[in-house]
């Protein structure tokens, strides 16, 4: 079974770098938590949705 957590080294190999890609979560994800005040609970849900949203640009990069 695959998870969101295993998919992240295969999300945009050649492109951009692991590292690359988890510092771009990593600000989407605060910037997330900053909208919404930082109000706690919700740390996994922002980076999921960070990730899922990344990783949708990166797809979308990668036709262009």
């Amino acid at each position: 079974m695959k998870t969101e957590y295993n998919s992240l080294d295969e999300t945009c190999t050649g492109d951009i770098d692991p590292d690359e890609f988890r510092e771009m979560v990593t600000e989407h994800a605060y910037c997330k938590a900053e909208k919404r005040g930082f109000e706690p609970g919700h740390e996994m849900d922002d980076w999921l949705e960070a990730e899922r949203e990344i990783r949708n640009q990166c797809r979308y990069w990668s036709l262009g």
